[in-house]
């Protein structure tokens, strides 16, 4: 009796050890998948990749762009729509207070990626856009390009039906950073000051 008391409490020793190195390795990766899913710029971690890949489309001005066009700069990848009511108008005045702070020489580009279409052809897109900097460049496309590029990036964008017959709004989100190989970088914030915007792309040049 006296050999079989002194056992036990070592298997329960060894048990309470065993339980807090799980605890503690079950901790750990559970904090550093919060981590990973946490930290800004995830997309160059191997995240699920948003964006990138093929695409053309039709420019302001008539002329096709595509991703290739794009290649050796970063850019911004911003889905909107001329009339918008508040939010595009105020994102674009936002790229072009960041664009500003970089200086005219800069190599970087906006593409402004239209949710509507229907409405938004390149000589309305080139209207819209004379009141913001010059390397903002519209785009449109035919429905299924459109809804192709939307996909890529994983934007939402559904249209709301107005007061008025035929009148509708889109609800849409999506601001975008790639870096100069086409990447995803991170959605990026238009809501701090321009000039720390710009200290994020210049990171990117």
């Amino acid at each position: 009796m006296t050999k079989v008391s002194k056992k036990v409490p070592r298997k329960k020793a060894s048990r309470q050890l065993l339980y807090i190195v799980l605890s503690f390795a079950i901790g750990l990766a559970g904090i550093t998948g919060l981590a990973y899913f946490l930290l800004p710029g995830r997309g160059d971690l191997g995240s699920p990749a948003i964006g990138g890949g093929s695409f053309t489309m039709i420019r302001q001005d008539g002329r096709v762009v595509s991703n290739a066009d794009l290649a050796g700069h970063p850019y911004l990848v911003f889905f909107g729509y001329t009339h918008c009511p508040e939010f595009c108008p105020t994102a674009l005045f936002d790229i072009s207070a960041v664009f500003k702070e970089l200086g005219p020489d800069r190599k970087v580009a906006a593409l402004f990626v239209t949710v509507d279409p229907a409405r938004d052809t390149p000589e309305i897109l080139k209207t819209y856009l004379g009141n913001f900097d010059s390397r903002i460049i519209g785009v449109t496309g035919d429905p299924a390009t459109t809804e192709a590029i939307a996909k890529a990036f994983r934007v939402f964008a559904e249209k709301v039906p107005g007061e008025k017959a035929g009148d509708y709004t889109v609800d849409h989100t999506g601001v975008y950073l790639m870096d100069k190989r086409d990447r995803l970088v991170s959605a990026f914030n238009l809501s701090r000051p321009p000039q720390q915007a710009a200290r994020e792309l210049e990171r990117y040049l």
